[in-house]
């Protein structure tokens, strides 16, 4: 990486000089666990589908039990006034084909904690991962990080029992911590909502429950191939890990790549204000959902759970259901000999700082599909049309199983050359180094959750240069 403003040799002195070695042998590691090879992991995740039970149905509003329309419709909202609502938001942009509109959105001011542990094993590095049933995967159960719990939870507002492992992430003086950094979620479906993403390294012996266990950096990588298994929790943790990196001579100096990012949020002007669900324009709702008119983007439904294997073994709550499958993409050239990725300065509506770095595709299509000409979004059709020579890495995941039903993205990096994007790409677009994005995702608010979701295939393997 290339030396600016976040060259720090006081503070980087302090830093585990071996760190990233340890981490290399981790990753190097793609086959055998210290407890499960990767091939075992799918029937390890199978027979812990079978010892829980685990039903997910769709209900009306009215049987939602805590949960309930409050002050005539305005919001929706949970009895204890914790966990999340779901509200209304008006918003206006300066740019692009629709300037203004009007959305149901999650409003959940908690702070969670997103938590991943580390260990030794014979000298390589392992990963607790735990395997977690979320009521909107549409496999209900995959791997999800050693702890995965928002404040509400973990302060037991739901009278379950207590969050496992929790006291490593919350007590400092029980391990090293790696990681530690406040990232965002969705910014088109949360309303400036963050989580704390944490590696803490242990060295003490960590009693083992039956839904977890450890894994390598590279089998996990191995997994991020396969469709469906690590959950967006993980991946968010994973895009955060201190993975050293030997790039230089980075198109774009780090100072150069800031001062573009923050001159992107100062010329983007967005005005967004929460307001009652009652007042949405173009959104009708109705006994089961609430719907957009033309049928596009998402709808807000209610579900009642059980699950044995939860702090709470049976509940109900509201969740957000998105309408087709999403295509997220980095598009990925060499310059110089030097890996780079085309990251999209995107401004989303919920985000706290209106805009972070993104995939340079992040869309649904159909919800784009009546769109022509300058109207479609950049890049979406290159994307659209890559054949299978240029795709680089393919898989299917699902985002945050907790709040979204049935909600997936087809994540994609494409190789591209100087004919498709030229090194001078148009406005809101910057080339950037995996190194620079690594470190950037290691500072709050840069790095938006779908770019760190392929971050983290970068960072564990899945995706090779």
């Amino acid at each position: 990486m290339t030396a600016g403003l976040f060259d720090l040799p006081e503070l980087r002195a302090r830093e585990d000089t071996g760190l990233p070695e340890r981490l290399a042998r981790s990753l190097a590691e793609t086959t055998a666990g210290w407890q499960l090879s990767t091939a075992q992991v799918g029937d390890w995740l199978a027979e812990r589908t079978l010892a829980n039970r685990f039903l997910v149905e769709r209900i009306p509003f009215d049987r939602l039990d805590q949960w309930a329309f409050v002050e005539d419709g305005a919001r929706l909202a949970h009895r204890s006034g914790k966990f999340f609502t779901v509200e209304g938001l008006r918003v206006t942009v300066d740019q692009g084909p629709v300037l203004n509109w009007d959305q149901p959105i999650i409003k959940q001011p908690e702070v969670g904690i997103l938590g991943l542990l580390l260990k030794e094993f014979d000298g390589v590095p392992h990963l607790l991962m735990q395997a977690k049933m979320e009521p909107g995967n549409p496999n209900l159960l995959q791997l999800s990080p050693t702890v995965q719990a928002t404040r509400s939870n973990y302060t037991k507002v739901h009278r379950g029992s207590a969050v496992r492992y929790l006291e490593y992430f919350v007590d400092p003086t029980r391990g090293r911590v790696l990681a530690d950094v406040l990232q965002s979620e969705q910014g088109s479906w949360f309303h400036q909502k963050i989580n704390r993403n944490m590696i803490v390294e242990v060295d003490e012996d960590v009693p083992l429950g039956d839904d977890f266990r450890w894994l390598t950096l590279g089998q996990i990588g191995e997994l991020l191939r396969r469709d469906n298994v690590v959950n967006m929790d993980a991946r968010t943790v994973l895009a955060c890990a201190p993975i050293g990196s030997d790039e230089v001579d980075a198109l774009h100096s780090d100072t150069e790549l800031l001062s573009w990012f923050t001159a992107e949020r100062a010329r983007r002007e967005m005005r967004v204000e929460l307001m009652p669900l009652t007042e949405v324009n173009d959104w009708r709702r109705g006994p089961w959902s609430i719907d957009h008119e033309a049928g596009r983007y998402f709808s807000v439904v209610a579900v009642s759970v059980a699950a044995g294997n939860r702090e709470v073994t049976r509940w109900t709550q509201p969740l957000l259901e998105p309408h087709g499958l999403a295509v997220t993409a980095f598009l990925a050239r060499r310059i110089g000999g030097v890996p780079h990725v085309l990251v999209h300065a995107k401004a989303e509506a919920g985000l706290r700082d209106t805009i972070e770095l993104a995939p340079t595709v992040q869309y649904t299509p159909e919800n784009y599909a009546h769109l022509t000409g300058a109207d479609r979004p950049p890049y979406l059709d290159l994307v659209l049309a890559a054949g299978p020579e240029s795709v680089r890495y393919e898989a299917v995941h699902s985002e945050e199983g907790g709040r979204f039903l049935n909600a997936e993205g087809r994540y994609l990096v494409v190789d591209v050359d100087e004919a498709d994007v030229p090194l001078d790409p148009p406005p809101g677009f910057r080339w950037v180094t995996p190194g620079q994005l690594r470190f950037l995702a290691r500072h709050p608010h840069y790095v938006n959750v779908q770019a760190r979701t392929l971050l983290a295939c970068l960072n564990t393997g899945a995706v090779g240069w």
